[in-house]
């Protein structure tokens, strides 16, 4: 009987973990800066490749799978610049259009989370071999400008968008 009662309550906690997907994502903090939450099948690199803060990278699905989607995070330190955050999208774009190839800027928009305003950026382009689509979200706090990105072959985008926005909006800025 007990062991019934037991077994029950488990399977219980079990469907309400896995309806509320905690039970496989994982919390990665850096110590007042900021923290985020990622699958826990997804990798997290820490080592600041290509000038990120850290890559959270999809896991490869396939042999095929030549391209693993990935949500990369940077701070930028902009001095004394006094740059606003139309400034930076504006100058973001322009880097954009002419670093991708075929960049198409699809959403441009600000919107508020937990108080602070941000710029939201989707574009389309490729580079080398690869059609991607990056999501983008921009802040400028004091003199840091924070950027996001989730990028994510074109084709795969609705695939992997409720995830990579997930990881996304689970970012919080600490300070």
């Amino acid at each position: 009987m007990i062991k019934s009662i037991l077994i029950t309550h488990l399977f219980i906690l079990s469907i309400i973990c896995t309806a509320t997907g905690q039970s496989d994502w994982l919390e990665y903090k850096e110590k007042n800066k900021y923290r985020v939450q990622y699958p826990a099948d997804w990798e997290i690199n820490t080592s600041g490749i290509m000038g990120t803060t850290f890559f959270i990278f999809s896991p490869v699905v396939s042999t095929e799978d030549q391209f693993r989607e990935n949500v990369n995070f940077m701070i930028q330190d902009l001095g004394n610049t006094k740059m606003t955050l139309s400034d930076y999208t504006n100058l973001s774009i322009k880097q954009i259009q002419s670093i991708i190839t075929d960049a198409q800027v699809v959403e441009n928009k600000t919107e508020i989370k937990d108080g602070k305003e941000f710029q939201k950026v989707i574009y389309t382009g490729k580079q080398g071999v690869f059609a991607l689509k990056f999501e983008q979200y921009y802040w400028i706090i004091k003199d840091k400008a924070y950027l996001l990105t989730f990028t994510c072959e074109e084709d795969q985008f609705d695939e992997y968008k409720a995830t990579g926005e997930r990881i996304m909006n689970s970012l919080t800025l600490l300070k």
